[in-house]
């Protein structure tokens, strides 16, 4: 059995194009998505409606949340409130009320039981949207906060920097991102969990895509922060 994880599009359509070919290449089983599905990309709506189309699990991510209800004061930096408040409006206006619903009741984790093995995934933390933790953390505070249940491997997103982790005979895993990576790799991330009969391997894929395309169509938009959103494609750091 061949799973593939895939989050943090953002909004970026031609990455997620590049990245559903590659998966369909590697014959995958199935494909789960976890989340930040729509913010801060120049085609928010194309970007839902293929996520859609894969007909399977997807849960929510922090700026999921912020599409359906705002940023609010105290998650994120104070200077930037304004400016990613309208990023949210120009996103928002771009969605149509299904869609707009579809993120508001999405689920927040995956339990996930298969060919012996378990998985437990989630956007940021198992308790919160919003919470960082990078790929350097003490194992102490990865296992009392990332490994609150029960799992052999547990896979989340957020960061945009994809790594893999084993701790006290556990892998965690970060998938990384398809629209906005931030490790200075110019490709889309994702994940492929390969299983049988409960043994499993892990691997991040790293796909190229056409970036001046998502960059011309940012410049050809009226989206509100175009400018900070092509360096960062431009750079792939923040």
């Amino acid at each position: 059995m061949r799973l593939a994880f895939i989050s943090d599009i953002h909004g970026n359509a031609n990455a997620l194009d590049a990245v559903l070919s590659d998966i369909k290449e590697r014959n995958v089983d199935k494909v789960y998505v976890l989340g930040d599905l729509c913010y801060r990309g120049p085609e928010p709506q194309r970007s839902l409606d293929l996520v859609r189309s894969l007909n399977t699990d997807v849960i929510k991510g922090n700026a999921d949340e912020w599409v359906v209800r705002g940023v609010n004061q105290g998650e994120v930096p104070e200077q930037a409130l304004d400016m990613m408040n309208k990023e949210r409006d120009w996103i928002y206006s771009n969605l149509n009320e299904e869609s707009i619903d579809y993120l508001r009741n999405l689920p927040t984790e995956l339990n996930i039981e298969i060919e012996g093995m378990k998985i437990h995934a989630y956007h940021a933390t198992p308790s919160s949207l919003f919470e960082v933790v990078l790929p350097d953390e003490k194992e102490e505070m990865l296992t009392t906060k990332m490994m609150t249940q029960d799992a052999d491997l547990y896979i989340y997103a957020h960061i945009h920097r994809p790594y893999i982790r084993y701790i006290n005979g556990k892998c965690i895993m970060n998938i990384g991102s398809v629209g906005l990576p931030f490790d200075g790799l110019k490709k889309a991330s994702y994940a492929i969990v390969d299983l049988k009969e409960g043994i499993f391997q892990t691997s991040i894929v790293r796909v190229g895509y056409d970036i001046p395309q998502t960059i011309e169509q940012f410049k050809q938009s009226d989206y509100p922060n175009r400018e900070q959103l092509v360096k960062i494609l431009q750079n792939a750091s923040l």
